[in-house]
Parts: structure tokens; sequence; C-alpha cells
């Protein structure tokens, strides 16, 4: 077998960027698999609440969500299973492939949406897939930079602006699609960057040398001595009773978290026996036994591992409350974009989000475009396919964001006048007979001796359409939310929920989708990490505890700033009109919390216990990003609920006050952490 010093010469030979080939063609590959994961993730909660005249399947909030938390949730928990069965059978190589076609599936899957059954596959796929593809490119990267450790956090820097910058192109291009053409196109323009990623990736595989092959099985064996680094490291093998509270655990947080959004959208719940719903204790009672695993293990340590792993575990519960909030950004927050947030512009308004929409959108892209260039001057020979299928990605890429910027600059906001009259009717809030609304639709009878009124609405378009022109509206929630429809949708809809209408004024206009807002995640990290990297190399890092505990009260501050926003929606609206910046601030204190926690907090797990025990805490840290993403989909379910019920305002008050509350105990608890942690900075 090659030796690590060769393999590591050749790796190293030709460098781009001062880094080696593979570094990059790892960067690309991530790229497009995060523009897949993220492009999906942008449209799902949207098409699954989306009424059926929108194409969608008109599911509640606590539907979607459902289904939503379980799907985040479980694509923490198989990188476990991923991660262990590529270092004892697959290798990483093997194992990235896998995933790749197992996801491709799924997104092709998800793709067909005229039949439920497809989603779920899709869905399923992709939770299997991630698991077989995230742990090991991070793998890979570890092991090519094993002889070079100065370099690996220069490596992982590079390799985390490839994970933003897919996550910034298809949350902007599967979007965009989705909401403007239909969602199986988005979900499709996601399976198919999946394939250009997994091709690319396949043909260039030789750059790595020997790494991320078949593990061979001499390297499997264990080692008859074990040289311990200091007394933490003293051998605690899992007892047989360890074993079966493991095997529990993990069969019952696995049931329920599969039963919930099967209970809550089907109405199946296999934990029911009878009249008796045993789902809460199932789950009440797997968490009990987990942390009684989890401190019975703990304490058989020695002093200086055992505190360690308590602040650990500390760290771990800040993750959950700082996933359960983060992960509204696809749940709560893409439905206050959607219902909520006053996304059509109009006049010079419309011009300055097009321009600043022009100018975030195309420097981004030039930047990684001149990456490719630099790499392409390299490999161009050697890896003939893995270019040619790069260059046509990134052709794909700048045809799609042409047509768009095209299209929005074309947009229109056209006045569009149509026919109502005024009848007595039940009013099913009020119980009472009442003077109401009624629209005049295309299926509308006996209009003869109706006074007929004159009704207007704006629809912003990328049509050309001139004053007198006729269009279709359609009756999205059949109580007068109405959207443009082309006229070919509309022969395919039921003439009772479409109404005619007249152009009658035109103005410069657009339509901010709502997946639009996802994308200022990922482009305040790319304008803001430089800035926190300078922060934590200065002499005012602050401590482990202190950074979760600022980032936990950053990320209190953004839903403070949708509370305080949506303070004027009265209780139980369906629909507002709250300024826009609102969500933008929201986005910006977000980013600042996760650029406070998310890129330091794996490195504290490393840090603090032996090295032979990062595997095991790495799956507990999973673990309880897992609980963070499901809590997520259940609090967020609630939006409808608790708006109906108090206001929106209300909802997002909840989630102001507990992770700021919790990061001000952060900081607060700061010494105790730091002494337990006994010298780890």
């Amino acid at each position: 077998m090659q030796s690590l010093n060769k393999n590591s010469f050749n790796i190293f030979d030709e460098p781009v960027l001062g880094h080696p080939q593979g570094l990059f063609i790892l960067f690309f590959t991530e790229m497009w698999e995060r523009f897949s994961y993220y492009g999906m993730r942008a449209l799902l909660v949207l098409f699954l609440m989306a009424s059926i005249g929108e194409g969608g399947w008109d599911w509640t909030s606590v539907q979607a969500m459902s289904l939503y938390g379980t799907y985040t949730s479980m694509v923490y928990l198989t990188p476990i299973l991923g991660g262990y069965l590529a270092d004892r059978y697959l290798g990483s190589r093997n194992a990235v492939l896998i995933g790749a076609v197992v996801m491709t599936l799924g997104h092709v899957s998800m793709a067909l949406e005229f039949h439920h059954i497809f989603l779920y596959i899709g869905i399923g796929c992709l939770i299997i897939g991630n698991g077989f593809f995230k742990p090991n490119m991070t793998s890979i990267i570890s092991k090519m930079y094993a002889e070079a450790p100065e370099k690996k956090d220069g490596a992982y820097t590079i390799f985390y602006m490839g994970v933003n910058a897919g996550s910034f192109l298809g949350i902007m291009l599967c979007g965009y699609l989705g909401e403007t053409l239909g969602w199986s196109y988005g979900f499709g323009l996601a399976g198919i960057f999946m394939i250009l990623g997994m091709i690319q990736f396949y043909f260039s595989q030789k750059i790595f040398g020997n790494i991320g092959e078949k593990p061979v099985k001499e390297s499997l064996e264990s080692p008859k001595e074990v040289k311990l680094e200091f007394e933490g490291d003293r051998l605690n093998p899992f007892t047989q009773v360890d074993k079966i509270i493991v095997f529990i655990c993990a069969l019952a947080g696995l049931i329920w978290v599969i039963n919930d959004p099967m209970n809550t959208i089907a109405g199946s719940n296999i934990l029911k026996f009878g009249s008796f719903d045993a789902s809460n204790y199932v789950i009440l009672g797997a968490v009990i036994l987990f942390f009684y695993l989890l401190f019975s293990r703990i304490i058989r340590y020695p002093k200086i591992t055992r505190d360690r792993m308590v602040a650990i575990v500390t760290f771990a519960l800040f993750m959950i409350v700082y996933n359960a909030s983060f992960e509204q950004a696809g749940g709560s927050m893409t439905i206050f974009a959607k219902q909520f947030t006053a996304r059509s512009l109009v006049g010079s308004y419309a011009t300055l989000f097009t321009t600043i929409d022009f100018i975030i959108t195309v420097v981004p892209i030039l930047v990684i475009t001149w990456v490719l260039f630099m790499l392409f001057k390299r490999i161009y020979k050697k890896y003939v396919v893995s270019t040619i299928v790069l260059i046509l990605s990134f052709s794909f890429v700048w045809i799609l964001i042409g047509w768009k910027l095209n299209r929005d600059i074309k947009s229109k906001c056209f006045k569009v006048e149509y026919s109502s009259f005024s009848e007595m009717k039940l009013n099913e809030e009020s119980g009472k007979k009442e003077e109401l609304k009624t629209l005049v639709y295309i299926a509308s009878k006996d209009l003869a001796n109706k006074k007929l009124n004159t009704e207007s609405t704006d629809i912003t378009v990328a049509e050309q359409f001139k004053v007198g022109k006729e269009v279709y509206l359609l009756d999205t929630d059949k109580k007068g939310k109405l959207m443009y429809i082309e006229k070919t949708r509309a022969q395919k809809i039921e003439p009772e929920r479409l109404i005619k209408g007249k152009v009658t004024e035109i103005k410069k206009g657009i339509e901010v989708k709502a997946s639009w807002f996802g994308i200022l995640n990922s482009l305040f990290i790319i304008i803001l990490a430089p800035l926190f990297s300078k922060w934590w190399e200065s002499k005012f890092n602050p401590g482990a505890s202190v950074k979760y505990g600022i980032g936990l009260i950053f990320i209190g501050l953004g839903f403070g700033a949708l509370a305080l926003g949506s303070m004027g929606i009265i209780k139980g609206a369906t629909s507002a009109s709250v300024s826009m910046l609102w969500l933008v601030a929201a986005y910006l204190f977000h980013t600042l919390g996760e650029l406070c926690i998310s890129p330091v907090s794996l490195s504290y797990v490393s840090k603090l216990v032996p090295g032979r025990m990062i595997a095991l805490m790495f799956g507990i840290w999973y673990i309880a990003l897992a609980i963070g993403n499901k809590i997520a989909g259940k609090m967020g379910g609630q939006i409808e609920h608790i708006e109906k019920n108090h206001s929106l305002s209300y909802f997002f008050l909840i989630f102001t006050i507990i992770p700021a509350s919790i990061g001000v105990i952060a900081i607060l608890i700061y010494p105790a952490l730091k002494k337990i942690m006994h010298g780890v900075k």
C-alpha cells in the first residue's frame, strides 16, 4: 500500500491557492450537495402548506413542521452509522458516492409530486444518503492534512465557504424556480446538481491517492497495547447493561421520531393502544434512560475526564436550545415570510431591490467562478470528464442566474380590476347573518339581479401586459386571497376558484419570493466570517461558554425583531404586510449567533476528550443536534395555534426569551465551566 508520506507529497503537488487540488474537488462536490439540500429545504414547508390551487398539498403548519422536524433531525442521526460503515467496510470515497447516488434518487422522487408516496420515498433517500455523504467529506479532508496540520484551519475555512456557496445558490435558484414555475422544477433542479456533483467527484477520485479507499484488514485490528496520554484515557468499556440501554433508547427514539409525522399527517399512531396514547411516555422514558446512561458512564472516568465530559454535555444542552431556535429558518420564519411579510415592492423600492439583488447574486458567483478557473488550469488535462462536468455545471448556473435577473428586471406591478357583489351570509366566526362580499367567479350564476361592485388588486409578474388585458386570478384559500395564474394553468383548475380581471394600470414592481430570505444567512456569513475570525484570534477572544451565551442572545434578538415587527398583526389574522426589513434584521442577528456558536462547537468536543473517545462524543453531539431539530419542528408547528389564540408577536416572543435567558445563564456559569475544562481553551 502507498505510504502516507508519498501520498501527501503527491497531494500537495501543484497546489491551488496554496492548498491541494483535491480540496477544491471536495469544495465543489460539497457545494453541489449543499445546493441540493438547502434548495429542497427552502421549498419543503412552502410546498406542503401551499393551497391545492397553488400546486401544494394545503397542509397545516403542524403537519408540515412535523415532517420538516423529523427530516432535519434524522439527517443528524444517520451520519453516525454512515461514518462507522465507511471506517470499517466501505472507505470514505465509496461512502460519498453511495450517499450521492441515494440522495440523487431522493431528489428525483421528490420531483414526482403527483403522489404523496414519492415525497416520503424522496425524504427517506435524502436522510439515508446524507448519512453516507456528510461525515465522510470532512473525513477525507482530515486525512489529506494529516502531515500538514498547520494548514488544516485554512482548509476547513475554504471548505466552509463551499458549504455556504452551495446553500446560497440552492436557496436562490431552487426556491425561485419552485415558486415561479412550479414546485417540481425546484425539487428537480436540486436533483440535477446532485447528479453533477456526483459525476464530478467520481471521475476525479485519483487526485486523492489512497486516501479514503476501503480500509485494509490490518488497519481494523485493535492494537494489543494502547498508549495512554493521561489518566483520562483509561478504558471504560460498555457493559452489557449499557448496550441494552443504548438499544432501547435508539429504538424508542427512532420509533417516536417516525411516528410523530405519521400520527400528525395521517392519523396513524403506532404508539396508541386502545384509548391510551404512549407517545409522550415513550420519548420521555427514552430521554431519561439516555441521561442515566450518559451520567452513569461519566462518573466512571477519572476526575479530569469526568469534568470535561460534563462541560461537553452542558455545551450540548446549549446546542439543543440553539438548534431548536435557529432551525425556525426553514419553518416558522418561512411561513412568516410567505404569509405576513410585504414582499411586493413598487416604484423606486422595486428598482432598489432589483439592484441590490443583482449585486449580491453576481459578485459571489464571480468569486466562485474564479476559484473554478484556478482549479481548471491545474486539472483539465488529468481529469477531463470531471473538468467538463464542472464547466457545464457553472454554465448552467450562469444561464439560470441570467434568466432570473432578466425576469426580475422585466417584472411589473399591474393593477387588476374584478367584480364582486354583497349578499346576506352566515358569518362562521360570529355565527350571525351579515352582509358579506362575494367574489364573481367564472362559474358564478344568476348575476342579473345582483349589484356588482368593482374591486382591485395588485399583481406582480414578469409579463408584458397592456392596459385592458384580460387575466385570470386564483382564489387560493377560498377566502379572497388572490394570485395571478397563467392561462395554461387556469385551464386545469375548477372554475369555482377562478376570477376574470382586467389590467387598468402598469408600474414598476417586483415580488420578492418567500424563499429568497433564506439566502441572507449565507450572505451574512460570507461577509462577517472574516471579522469573527479576527475576533477569535485577538486578545478579546471570549471563553467557550461566553461564546455560546453571546450566540444565544443574538438568536433571541433576531426573534425579538420579528416579535416587534409583528405587533400590529391582529390575533387570528391569516395574512399581513409587515416590512421585510424586520425579517432581514432577524437573519442578521441569527447569523451573528451562528458565527459565535457553530464554527467552534465541534472544536471544543475534539479538545475536551481523549482521542479514542472523539467518535463517541461526536455521536452524542449529533444526537443533541437531532433533538434540537425535532424540537424546532414541534415548536414551529404551533405558529398557527399560538397566533390564533394569542398573537404572532407572542409566538416570536417565546423564541426571544428562552434563547436569550439561556444565553445569560451560559455567560454567568463561565467561571464554573472554565474550571472543569482544566485548561482547555
